[in-house]
Formats: C-alpha cells, structure tokens, sequence
C-alpha cells in the first residue's frame, strides 16, 4: 500500500464509530437483545464483542507501532461472550469503549510515518506468515462495518419474528 492508500484506510476507520451509531439509531432498543439463532449474537451482544475486539484491535496497533516482530495475543470470540457474560454487560459502557479505542487509535495511526506501517508481528492465529500492519489496518477499517451488516441481518430477523 502506498501513503495514499493507508491514509484512505486511516480515514476508513476513523469513521467506524460514527457509521456504528448512525446504523444503531435505526434499530429499536427492543431489538437489541433478540437472537436470530441459538448460536447467533444478539445486537447487544454484538456491541459488547466490538468493545472487547476495538480493546484488543487498539493494543495490537500499539504492539505494531513499538514491538515489531512480538508476539500478540490471541483470544476465543464465542469463549469470551460466553465467560464474560455478554448478555449482562452494559451495551453503553461498551459503545463508549469502542468510541474511546477507535479515536484514539485513529489519532496516533495518523502521526505515524510510512515506515511503521511496514512492520510486522507474530499472530498465533497465522503462524506461518507475519501479520502486518497493513493486513491490520485493512481488518480493522472493515470491522465496524462488518458487524454493522451483521446487526442489520439480526434486526431484520427481529422485524421477521413481530409478524
């Protein structure tokens, strides 16, 4: 990627929160904690996943920035909402998690130079290559809207189940 492209990633996932929130408005508090399917998230439980994946995504760019070539962690999505309870979670205190790791993130990736988006680290999910700071920047500019497509598919489910 050259430095027009990353800046236009940087951008991507600087706007993540706010496309979050826009898509949130349009889904009904009654629907956040429908589950489409036994072994599908809920709305709410989405949003509590994206606090603890935007925590980890934002230490990960850290890890990148200053330990190139470490190791980071590697974490079970399902075994987390099911430990950690996500159901019982606050979805406010989660939502403002994502806000507060997103722009922060987004103001330090800014002030990086062209080097560092070159480094690498070791994923335990990919062992057999390095994961870049490139391959994270492309993760985390979709992440959002990912899970956006994802909590649409629930709500719409939702309308389905009302009749």
């Amino acid at each position: 990627m050259d430095r027009a492209e990353i800046d236009e990633k940087i951008e991507q996932y600087g706007r993540g929160f706010e496309l979050l929130t826009a898509a949130l408005a349009e889904v009904p508090f009654e629907a956040w904690s429908y589950r489409p399917a036994p072994d599908e998230w809920s709305v709410h439980e989405i949003i509590v996943h994206m606090a603890d994946s935007e925590s980890m995504s934002a230490l990960r760019a850290r890890k990148l920035i200053v330990e190139p070539g470490s190791m980071l962690m590697g974490y079970e999505e399902a075994k987390w909402a099911d430990a950690l309870g996500y159901k019982e979670q606050s979805a406010e205190d989660a939502l403002e998690i994502i806000r507060l790791a997103r722009q922060s993130t987004y103001e330090l990736l800014k002030r990086q130079p062209d080097e560092v988006f070159r480094h690498s680290v070791i994923h335990p999910e990919y062992p057999d290559h390095p994961y870049t700071f490139e391959g994270w920047l492309n993760i985390y500019a979709r992440h959002i809207p990912d899970h956006i497509e994802q909590l649409k598919t629930s709500y719409r489910a939702w309308k389905d189940s009302q009749g």
